[in-house]
């Protein structure tokens, strides 16, 4: 059976209320990333890429920050998956075999390193991570060029000057002329945080129709939706307990939805809005993925949760198991990545930002 994720009705036609938001109205794909196994053939968050055999793995060789934080890739993945099953089993051992044997392998690596006396992993080249593969047959959003009807994100799992985020690299590429897969390809030693190794999901890829954050509405339109009046004279039924901030109200149910998600506007609120702009071209570049710490915050926001997941969105998790966060990722404070693309051409370099 497929999974499926379905954004409840929005509580209010937000352009009912406000007529001069409707031309502001944009599509968007939430992705509604689920734990998995995917495969190479899966549209997915942190799952293997269908990468050629001959071509080769993308490494970061700029500049890492030292956090002070880091620790091996393979201990994070034994420890989220002892986490997972201790909370199914409690009763359970404390280390599988399985377990025991990959906690060895790490060892056995930290030494290897400590006696070569080499340079850390980090001062060399390093192989960058799996962050998305998207099929354009799951997300027609996506705008490939030429033939090329796969997008692949990737990052490499330690913080950059200045702005002290993982840099990212896109590849699109057309499916069908990948005849040869690498079969094992490299991966990053170590990683600054949790929160850059994504976990493996499958996605349920929605379409919506976003309006923007607040912050992104005109002056004009911004003090129409701090207009109270505006709302009692629509008769919607907004809660009275709104009334002296009811530009919250647009802001937590009817401006831009959160979560990982394909083009849309994009979630301001590190900084205000400023535009991006084409280093070839100039064109005022557009949003073409964000990755999201969480799928829905607490509170208010988890009006956003799907209406599948409603039940779990209020219950108590465990070991990480939350539904809101099932990538694992954290960027910034628990903000997010927005991923720009020149509008012109996809071929021109992207940019990013962590919001």
């Amino acid at each position: 059976m497929a999974f499926v994720r379905t954004t409840p009705p929005r509580p209010v036609d937000v352009t009912a209320v406000f007529p001069e938001l409707a031309p502001l109205a944009r599509p968007a794909m939430r992705l509604h990333p689920h734990p998995g196994a995917p495969s190479i053939r899966d549209s997915s968050v942190g799952g293997p890429l269908l990468w050629p055999a001959e071509e080769p793995w993308p490494h970061c060789e700029e500049a890492h920050v030292d956090t002070g934080f880091r620790r091996p890739v393979a201990q994070e993945r034994l420890d989220r998956r002892r986490l997972a099953r201790q909370h199914h089993d409690p009763h359970g051992p404390a280390f599988t075999p399985g377990e025991e044997a990959a906690k060895e392998r790490i060892a056995a690596k930290d030494r290897e390193l400590l006696d070569a006396g080499s340079p850390l992993p980090a001062d060399r080249p390093v192989p960058m991570l799996p962050v998305a593969q998207l099929y354009l047959r799951d997300i027609p959003l996506l705008r490939p060029p030429g033939q090329a009807d796969l997008l692949q994100v990737l990052w490499c799992p330690y913080e950059h000057e200045p702005d002290y985020k993982p840099a990212t690299a896109l590849f699109w590429r057309s499916a069908a002329e990948v005849v040869d897969v690498l079969v094992t390809p490299p991966e990053p030693y170590e990683a600054d945080y949790p929160g850059y190794v994504p976990e493996p999901c499958l996605l349920a890829p929605e379409a919506i129709t976003e309006y923007p954050n607040s912050l992104d509405l005109s002056p004009e339109l911004r003090l129409a939706v701090q207009d109270w009046s505006r709302w009692q004279a629509a008769d919607v039924g907004v809660d009275s307990s709104y009334a002296e901030y009811p530009e919250d109200f647009y802001r937590d149910y009817l401006g831009e939805a959160p979560g990982w998600k394909v083009g849309g506007w994009p979630p301001w609120g590190r900084t205000d809005p400023y535009r991006r702009h084409c280093t070839v071209c100039e064109a005022q570049m557009m949003p073409l993925l964000t990755i999201a710490s969480f799928e829905w915050d607490g509170g208010e926001g988890s009006c956003w949760a799907p209406s599948e997941d409603q039940a779990a969105a209020s219950a108590t998790h465990y070991a990480g198991q939350s539904p809101a966060q099932p990538t694992r990722v954290e960027v910034g404070s628990t903000d997010n990545m927005q991923l720009y693309v020149c509008p012109k051409s996809p071929n021109h370099p992207h940019t990013d930002l962590i919001q």
